[in-house]
């Protein structure tokens, strides 16, 4: 079993910047990616970031160029650094990994909320405005 705690959220203004953090704790796998996904309407979670094990990462369109993905092995915490935040970018957003070692792909995009395929922490809001 695997546990994630997301921290870091909280209340900015447009332009401004948040770090989130979700440490990893249980038996948690290696060559498992790690991901942030966020809700968006509908009850759907939309993958935002990912990490592989070997450093390799995926941003949608949408965040590409604002936010930026690392991961600390040794303590097992993976990082969501965002930038020029957007009031589009208010939501909650969560920390998540397979429950099977495999990567992420197109599939993985849109998925249903804290499905039974991941991992998910319980999330932590984001809210931009001003």
């Amino acid at each position: 079993e695997v546990q994630l705690v997301e921290s870091g959220g909280g209340s900015v203004q447009p332009g401004g910047s948040l770090t989130l953090s979700c440490i990893a704790s249980g038996t948690t796998s290696p060559e498992s990616d790690m991901a942030w996904y966020r809700r968006v309407p509908g009850l759907e979670c939309e993958l935002v970031s990912s990490i592989r094990s070997d450093g390799r990462t995926y941003y949608t369109d949408d965040v590409q160029g604002r936010f930026t993905i690392a991961q600390d092995n040794a303590k097992k915490t993976v990082y969501l650094q965002m930038n020029s935040l957007k009031p589009k970018d208010a939501t909650v957003y969560y920390c998540a990994t397979p429950r099977t070692s495999r990567h992420y792909s197109f599939s993985d995009y849109y998925v249903n909320c804290r499905n039974d395929y991941n991992y998910w922490g319980r999330g932590t809001q984001v809210t931009v405005s001003s």
